[in-house]
């Protein structure tokens, strides 16, 4: 075994997180985790998942909910498309008959790329996949001082081979991939973080290129590709005796299947009821990955019930909780219901 698997292996067992889906060959539970984790911290991910675990302990369970409840059960974790993706991926793993066992086949499912397949199929199957998230790119990086960019092809091809090549071969003299993986993942989580990494400490100080060089907060280099686009939303809350009116938003935007009172993106459709609206937030501001979102909240309680678009629904405002919504609109209701 290389000399960096060693000592990554030895730094995990005295260092290591002890994560539940850890403790488990399970290949749901270690689905489940690494679909919550894709976009979302350890240290909030962890009730999420327990939560789910409670709710749905089973694929099949989980298969036999509708996406109305995964959503909501969702609700707070953002990128909605990876509880969409997880519904309809445990649809596939019953209709299958069981958890897919190949690389391929686990890559099959819906919103299961080569990372998430690779930890779910060395950790739950012992295959010889090697890992490559943010984590390992930072450390393989700056360990051996690469400077090709992560996010293109070239760079996403280096560090997948490089990964590989010092991915441990399982035998009984050592460790399996999953332990190895584990390793590697928990060494960016912790010790070569992304600011003010640990370095005084670390066990691969010495042979780390890019401390030697003083590079270590230039790496790994990531390409600016995209530009930060802005977008102005302006909810009305709608009071009519004890009910509210929400409606569910559509494909091919953001926060797709999830719930939101009256909305105008255009100001010229406001201006007739700007005369009856109470303002009760302005200017919330709400960053997405690829976009920033400003809000403006008011309240509207008309004289009689009022003519909505049809897409639009009544319910009782004690009602509004069992509806998964996004968090921007979360924030906005908590100026109007306590």
């Amino acid at each position: 075994m290389n000399d960096f698997a060693l000592t990554l292996l030895k730094w995990f067992r005295e260092k290591g997180r002890d994560l539940p889906w850890r403790q488990t060959k399970d290949p749901y539970a270690i689905w489940l985790s690494e679909i919550i984790l894709q976009q979302t911290q350890v240290k909030q991910g962890w009730d999420y998942w327990e939560r789910f675990m409670r709710r749905w302990p089973t694929v099949e369970q989980l298969a036999e909910a509708t996406e109305d409840e995964v959503l909501r059960e969702w609700q707070g974790l953002g990128y909605y498309s990876r509880a969409r993706n997880l519904h309809f991926a445990a649809k596939q793993i019953v209709t299958l008959g069981g958890f897919p066992t190949t690389l391929e086949g686990i890559k099959s499912l819906k919103g299961v790329g080569d990372y998430t397949a690779a930890a779910i199929g060395s950790i739950a199957f012992d295959l010889p996949a090697a890992v490559v998230d943010g984590n390992v790119y930072r450390v393989l990086s700056r360990h051996f001082g690469i400077s090709t960019p992560i996010n293109i092809t070239e760079g996403k091809k280096e560090f997948a081979l490089l990964a590989q090549t010092l991915l441990p071969s399982s035998t009984t003299h050592h460790p399996s991939p999953s332990i190895y993986n584990q390793a590697i993942m928990d060494f960016g989580a912790i010790q070569c973080t992304p600011s003010s990494p640990h370095c005084n400490d670390c066990p691969l100080i010495e042979s780390c290129v890019a401390f030697r060089e003083g590079r270590v907060a230039q790496l790994p280099v990531k390409l600016k590709t995209l530009k930060v686009k802005e977008r102005r939303l302006t909810y009305v809350y709608v009071r009519y005796q004890g009910e509210t009116t929400i409606h569910r938003r559509g494909a091919g935007d953001i926060w797709q299947g999830l719930y939101e009172p009256l909305l105008f993106e255009e100001e010229s459709h406001l201006l007739p009821l700007t005369s009856h609206l109470s303002p009760l937030k302005k200017n919330v501001k709400h960053v997405l990955t690829h976009r920033v979102l400003w809000a403006d909240f008011y309240l509207w309680e008309p004289a009689e019930r009022p003519q909505l678009p049809e897409d639009y629904f009544w319910i009782k405002e004690a009602e509004l909780d069992d509806f998964a919504k996004p968090r921007l609109v979360e924030i906005l209701l908590d100026s109007i219901i306590s």
